[in-house]
């Protein structure tokens, strides 16, 4: 992004993708006005056919549009029509059009040089205000820069301002004989316990860190923790903690056991009733897909709290797509299946290393709970008593993934998986990818967890790979 020096009065350019990808992008820029060219109006108009998300975005955009204009006269069109913001402030909406548009010699008649050249235009019929093109394309970005046309990204679709501020989900204290205070030195508060039921609680009272939140992880160890809780209710002076279940040892999910204060905290959440939203974010190998089939069937086939788990993820590949595959919806989606396939493997192996997977039977009592569906398909149903599984989340917009979780209805518990390192979608990135968005929307929430895994068990060849390549 280029150095801008503002004026106090500035105009905004907004390209095509910048309202594809948010169509309420007109409401988010304060008391300033918004420019929308005709080239743009000219690309909204060849995408609004069609059933696929973008052509009903387009469409969304268009019906907002023309509610901004049926209200108004010709005149008020011209002069700049009143746009309502949330702040209060209201700046205005403008039509570029120009008959007589002199392109640039030396670049082709495409629409992106079209709007680069209808910015240019602008920027010279107001040497009073600041004329800032906002894109989302990178090559246009760089392409406005190097014919000094002011070019900014959009951020407002960010959910936070860098890759590396999404929240890890615990805040892990240095043990005792190690560098750095420890938990209880830390924090420096008043503690009472109390055991209510089955559970231990911890009232703190005193100066609350700032960075706590409701739903995380508090641990003294990464490894060998003799305190684990997770926070419960939070106040500036005080919070309330609550003791994990050790999953460490003899107390395993459908005989998975923890290795760490990470993958314990992980478990809890999958376990624990009053959680309806985990979301699990780490790199490959971390457990996270199997820690998430083994809660699922605990829950599903030995505790009966809910009566089929629903497994999907976005079909998207990592390379050239390989076309159309034949089949029901459940044999569409089987390649895109591999991580549910051999997590399953692993999950259904005795001492002796046999798996059962392959056995007809054990495939038939695990198919009747379990359904593996196609995202396309989610939109209108309402899952009841569903232990829901979306996979690689990270691949989904925010408005796919609200699609998908708002899918919830009674009795449902929903696991977002995902790591915000492997995005194989275009134009998403590691925040402003559906993933990020819903572990920030939900971080104060008290009936979601979020947890960053980082202990990896990979084989040498996998980590040399992570490290060399």
């Amino acid at each position: 992004m280029v150095r801008l020096d503002k004026k106090a009065t500035r105009l905004y350019v907004l390209d095509t993708n910048v309202l594809i990808h948010d169509p309420a992008a007109l409401y988010h820029f304060d008391e300033h006005d918004v420019v929308i060219p005709m080239t743009v109006l000219e690309e909204l108009d060849k995408h609004k056919n069609g059933i696929r998300e973008i052509a009903r975005t387009a469409r969304q955009i268009s019906r907002t549009l023309s509610d901004l204009t049926s209200q108004v006269t010709f005149d008020e069109i011209q002069k700049g029509i009143p746009i309502p913001r949330i702040s209060g402030e209201s700046g205005r909406l403008h039509f570029l059009c120009y008959n007589d548009l002199k392109p640039f010699d030396s670049l082709d008649d495409s629409p992106d040089n079209r709007i680069l050249a209808e910015t240019c235009r602008l920027r010279d019929e107001r040497p009073d205000a600041s004329v800032i093109l906002i894109t989302k394309d990178i090559n246009l970005r760089v392409k406005a820069a190097a014919l000094k046309v002011p070019v900014e990204d959009y951020l407002n679709d960010r959910a936070f301002s860098d890759s590396d501020a999404m929240i890890e989900g615990a805040q892990v204290y240095a043990s005792a004989g190690q560098d750095g205070a420890s938990l209880w030195e830390a924090l420096n508060v008043e503690v009472t316990v109390e055991r209510v039921g089955h559970h231990t609680f911890y009232q703190l009272s005193g100066n609350m860190p700032r960075h706590w939140h409701v739903g995380m992880l508090v641990s003294d160890s990464e490894n060998g923790a003799e305190f684990e809780a997770i926070v419960r209710e939070l106040s500036p002076s005080s919070a309330r903690l609550q003791l994990l279940t050790n999953y460490r040892h003899h107390a395993g999910v459908w005989g998975v056991h923890a290795h760490d204060s990470r993958q314990n905290f992980t478990l809890n959440l999958l376990m624990d009733p009053e959680i309806d939203l985990v979301t699990i974010a780490g790199n490959a190998g971390t457990g996270k897909t199997f820690m998430t089939l083994a809660a699922a069937f605990q829950q599903t086939l030995d505790a009966k709290r809910f009566e089929r788990i629903v497994f999907t993820r976005a079909p998207i590949p990592m390379g050239e797509d390989i076309g159309f595959l034949p089949g029901t919806e459940e044999e569409k989606m089987s390649p895109w299946m591999g991580a549910f396939h051999d997590n399953m493997d692993n999950l259904l192996r005795n001492e002796e290393g046999e798996s059962s997977w392959d056995n007809g039977a054990t495939r038939q009592l695990i198919g009747s709970r379990v359904q593996i569906r196609s995202p396309s398909f989610m939109r209108g149903r309402t899952l009841n008593d569903t232990f829901l599984i979306i996979d690689e989340a990270q691949n989904f917009t925010p408005k796919q993934l609200k699609s998908l979780v708002t899918r919830a209805g009674r009795n449902t518990k929903i696991v977002c998986l995902g790591n915000v390192g492997q995005i194989d979608t275009p134009y998403l990135t590691a925040n402003t990818c559906g993933m990020a968005a819903v572990v920030e929307r939900f971080r104060d929430w008290p009936h979601a967890g979020h947890i960053t895994l980082k202990s990896v068990e990979r084989s040498r060849l996998a980590l040399a790979a992570e490290e060399l390549l």
